[in-house]
């Protein structure tokens, strides 16, 4: 079940976390943790992909704090997608410690299903930036094509 007041990342997902940041010198696309993990959830909702998450990152992403995520906003998309998903407001219940629990153990399984679209999307990947840009592009432009499997083949010379 989720941590209360905080996102966690599984284990085999932490090392893609890292390199997709630009912190500490990194040449990722993200600059925190958070920006990564909400990416991948928006990615994980729109293809229904909702995994377990396993064994949790303890450090490195360590489980981040929700406070990290509501200075960006973010935290109205985790409450979103748990409303969506369960279909019953009582879920943005603020006073009700289980509440909190279950929303952020959906947004967190949402969040690893995209990080393992990711995982395949960026594998060979050298630029993840440029990888993400031509997938994003690819989205917008083939909306329509739902049954067609992505493949990034196409774009490569």
């Amino acid at each position: 079940m989720a941590e209360t007041g905080r996102i966690r990342v599984a284990k085999d997902k932490a090392e893609l976390v890292k390199s997709l940041t630009s912190a500490e010198g990194g040449t990722g696309p993200f600059q925190t943790f958070a920006d990564v993990i909400v990416f991948a959830a928006a990615l994980g909702v729109k293809h229904k992909k909702r995994i377990p998450l396993g064994e949790i990152s303890k450090r490195e992403p360590a489980p981040i704090r929700l406070e990290v995520f509501a200075v960006s906003g973010y935290d109205i998309l985790i409450k979103l997608i748990a409303l969506t998903e369960t279909q019953d407001i009582i879920i943005l219940s603020p006073h009700e410690e289980e509440y909190e629990k279950q929303r952020n153990g959906i947004f967190e399984e949402y969040a690893n299903g995209g990080l393992e679209l990711l995982v395949s999307e960026l594998r060979g990947a050298i630029d993840y930036t440029d990888r993400i840009a031509m997938y994003l592009k690819y989205e917008k432009t083939n909306n329509g094509e739902e049954d067609e499997e992505f493949n990034l083949t196409k774009f490569l010379s």
